[in-house]
């Protein structure tokens, strides 16, 4: 019962967390049925605390009738590009990234055939991993990252 009330309760203040989460910005989705889900699942796209900006896993899909993952992988680099800007970094102020793939063997190549496309300065550091599934079902892979500010701009807006 206590973990219900617990999570009523931050249900009820969930669109006050789209603000600030201690010293930083917590960034919700801009498109409503993600922020949705964010709010409904209490997890923000990102969070930039400080000069360092943490991102949420964002996963890779397959196109109802599509069959190439470069694709797939594509969108979702585009994605956290887009999340990135949000906070005020890029791609090149990326310093680690974790994948999390569904068969690692077979998507490891079409990833990295995307990730030169998206990064072009010295590579952040990287770790893969092989998991059972991934949430939504047919998931392929979840890429997350952590990025660090390199000017001045501020986050989230």
């Amino acid at each position: 019962m206590r973990a219900v009330l617990l999570l009523a309760a931050l249900l009820a203040t969930a669109p006050a967390m789209a603000g600030a989460r201690q010293d930083g910005t917590v960034l919700l989705s801009t498109n409503a049925a993600a922020r949705a889900d964010q709010e409904r699942n209490l997890y923000a796209a990102a969070v930039v605390s400080g000069d360092t900006v943490y991102l949420s896993g964002v996963v890779a899909g397959l196109a109802p009738g599509e069959k190439d993952m470069v694709a797939a992988y594509d969108r979702v680099f585009r994605h956290i590009g887009r999340i990135l800007a949000r906070a005020g970094a890029s791609w090149d102020d990326v310093v680690e990234a974790t994948s999390y793939h569904t068969d690692v063997k077979a998507q490891i190549e079409p990833l990295t055939e995307i990730k030169r496309r998206y990064l072009a300065g010295p590579p952040p550091a990287w770790t893969a991993i092989q998991v059972a599934g991934l949430l939504p079902e047919g998931g392929l892979t979840e890429i997350k990252v952590v990025a660090k500010l390199s000017r001045t701009t501020p986050a989230g807006r």
